[in-house]
C-alpha cells in the first residue's frame, strides 16, 4: 500500500470510492464539488491510499493555524480492516504536526458507533462540545 498525496488523474476513482461508502449526500458534500474545493486550500493535506493502482483510502485534513481537523476519511468495504484507514490517519496527523498543529478534531455522526470505536483506538475521544453548522447555500 502506497499513501501519496492526491492527483488530478484520481478524481473519477476517489468519486466512486465516496459515492460507493456514503461520505455524504449533501450539496456541500459533493464529491466533485470536495475535491474541486480541496485542491484549492492545502492540497498536500489530501491523501489517497493507494493498493496495486486502485485507490481504496481517502483522508482530507485541514489546518487554520489553530486547530487541525480531518475529514473524509473513506475505505472500500473490501479492504476494511486491512490498517488502511488507521495508516491514512496517521499520516494526516504527521502532515498536520509538521505544519506546527497541536490538536485535531473530527466530527463523526453520533450514531456510527463503529467509526467512534475505530477513532478511539487511534485515541481519540469524545469532547462535550455541541458540534453547530450552518449551511450557507440555499
Amino acid at each position: 500500500m502506497e499513501i501519496r498525496t492526491f492527483n488530478e488523474s484520481d478524481t473519477q476513482a476517489v468519486i466512486d470510492l465516496w459515492r460507493a461508502v456514503s461520505v455524504g449526500n449533501a450539496p456541500h458534500n459533493d464529491p466533485a464539488t470536495a475535491i474541486r474545493q480541496k485542491l484549492a486550500v492545502d492540497r498536500d493535506l489530501f491523501l489517497i491510499a493507494d493498493v496495486g493502482g486502485a485507490i481504496v483510502g481517502t483522508v482530507m485534513g485541514g489546518y487554520d493555524g489553530h486547530r487541525g481537523w480531518i475529514y473524509a476519511v473513506a475505505v472500500r468495504s473490501d479492504h476494511r480492516r486491512r490498517q488502511i484507514g488507521s495508516t491514512l490517519i496517521r499520516q494526516m496527523e504527521k502532515e498536520l504536526v509538521a505544519q506546527g498543529c497541536l490538536k485535531v478534531n473530527l466530527q463523526v455522526v453520533a450514531s456510527n458507533t463503529e467509526a467512534v470505536k475505530f477513532y478511539e483506538t487511534l485515541g481519540y475521544s469524545i469532547e462535550e462540545r455541541v458540534s453547530m453548522g450552518k449551511r450557507l447555500y440555499e
